[in-house]
Order: structure tokens, then sequence, then C-alpha cells
């Protein structure tokens, strides 16, 4: 009888803790009862084409193995099926999983998912320059975050944690993150020197940094939050409160709550999702209410 979940296996995921989790993963789901079906992607574009593969094919619950990156790429491949996502964290990040309070361990959210029922959550669509659509689940941008997560996942990919995009944030605000930046936001204008711009469906990105404390990820809202140029000092400041309660009370911080995005920058910017650069501004954003099923504890 043919397996009702897959399970996709980033083997990059955290260092290689995704491929190395998987035997573990996959022995306890079989002692459990389930059938499954491992298969390891070989890059991006290939784990989100066996993600709608598996979903064409029949599979009830396509799983991912790995980061954040790695579950935006499976939901981004079941996007209009039937299918239902699942992850197993096995990243650097994993902030998705805090979101949704899925265990941060990969045998553990194993666990969970046999206890779990679909839940229906939303999603962001972004169109980059050039046309290029892409779509995310947990928190994106423009700006200082998205050169930090660049930076993270190349330069700084062997530091532990949020140190990584800490690291990252550190010399790209040295090198001068700071642009023009023209927004409009359910059609209201915005203008001014920004140093980030951070469009959220979820609290948490970057590895823990808390950005939209008050985001949740089936509420229908974009939560925006515009950074405007700040000292360094001001940077430092607003790093233990990032990490904890995400309540930052700067003058330099403005939140908004819409559901469509439109920014233009006097230069190139780049533009990440979930730690993903998905390219560079101008960019418009958009969400999708209840887009996709997830199996959560």
């Amino acid at each position: 009888m043919k397996a009702s979940t897959i399970v996709i296996v980033n083997p990059a995921a955290g260092g290689g803790l995704a491929r190395k989790s998987a035997p573990a993963v996959e022995d306890y789901l079989k002692s459990q009862g389930l059938r499954v079906e491992l298969s390891e992607s070989k890059n991006p574009e290939d784990l989100r084409d066996r993600a709608a593969r598996a979903a064409a094919s029949g599979f009830q619950h396509v799983v991912a193995l790995g980061g954040d990156g790695t579950f935006q790429k499976v939901v981004e491949g079941i996007l209009g099926t039937k299918a239902v996502a699942g992850f197993f964290p096995a990243g650097n990040g994993n902030d998705m999983a805090r979101a949704l309070g899925i265990p941060r361990d990969p045998v553990r959210a194993a666990d969970a998912f046999l206890h779990s029922r679909p839940r229906a959550i939303d999603m962001v669509r972004a169109r980059l320059s050039g046309g290029r659509h892409a779509h995310y689940i947990c928190a994106g941008g423009m700006g200082l975050d998205a050169e930090a997560a660049y930076l993270a996942n190349t330069r700084f990919k062997d530091l532990p944690g949020a140190s990584r995009y800490l690291a990252g944030a550190l010399r790209s605000f040295f090198d001068g993150a700071a642009f023009d930046l023209s927004a409009e936001i359910d059609g209201t204008k915005w203008f001014g020197r920004a140093m980030l711009a951070v469009v959220a469906n979820a609290p948490w990105y970057g590895s823990g940094f808390c950005i939209a404390p008050r985001a949740e990820v089936d509420d229908g809202w974009l939560d925006v939050v515009l950074v405007r140029e700040v000292t360094w000092t001001r940077l430092f400041e607003a790093v233990p409160i990032l990490l904890t309660s995400g309540d930052l009370q700067f003058e330099e911080v403005e939140r908004f709550r819409c559901w469509r995005l439109k920014l233009e920058t006097d230069r190139p910017v780049k533009v990440h999702g979930d730690g993903e650069l998905l390219g560079e501004s101008p960019a418009e954003f958009e969400i999708l209410p209840r887009a996709v099923r997830v199996m959560i504890p």
C-alpha cells in the first residue's frame, strides 16, 4: 500500500543536521505504524518541485525536514492542492516552528505530528523586480535584515544561531545599509530614509528575533515594521529587546497592519522571505488568507 506521508529532506539544512536526523525520524514514524516515504532534495528548486509532484501524486501529507527555508519551499510546492504540510525542524533558525508551536527537535516534532490536526494559515506573496513572484510563511522584507540573512547564509554561515544574523546585520550596517523608501500601505503613502522594512506573518525571524510580536499566522493581516535610519548604539540597544519581548518603543520604529504593501527604493535593495534571498526592490507584498493547511499540535 502506498505511503500517505512523504518527508522531503534538505541535506544541507542545519549544517547537515536534517540529513543526520532523517533515519531516526523515519524509524520513529514507522514504529508508530505510519506509512512514510523519505525523499532527499538536491537544491531549493528541486525541493519545491518534489513537494509539488508529491501533492499531485496523491500524498496526503508533505513534510519538510530542514529549516524555515525548507518549509517555505514545501509549502510553495503544495500551494493550491489538497495536500497538508508538515514541519520537522532541523535548521539553524526554526522560527516558523516556534510560531506554530512545533517542537524544535525533529524526532519530537515527528511525535507531535502524529497528534496534530490540519490548520489553515496565511501566506505572503511577493512580486519582485523583473516580475518574479515568490511566497513565504514567517517574515521577510528588505534592507538590513535581507542583507543580514544573505550574509548569515554565506559569509557567517558557520556561526551558531542568532549570532549569524547579528554578525550579518552589523556588517551591513557599517557598509551603509540605509536607503530612501517610498511605501504604499493599503493606499496610504509613507516616505523616508529607512534602515529596513519588515513584512511579517509571524512574530519571529533571524533565529529568534521577535520583530512583530502581535503577528498571527491566521489573522489575514500583514504586520509591517518600518525602521528609519538609526545609530549603531541604537541598534545595539534594540538587540536584547528583539531577543525577548520584541516590544520596541523607539521613535524610529513605525508599525502598520495591511493587506497589501508596495515598496520602492532609490537603489536596488535585497529582499528576503524566511531568510532566503528572493530578489531586489521594488517589491509588492500581499497576504493570502488561509492559503495552505499545516499539521499543528
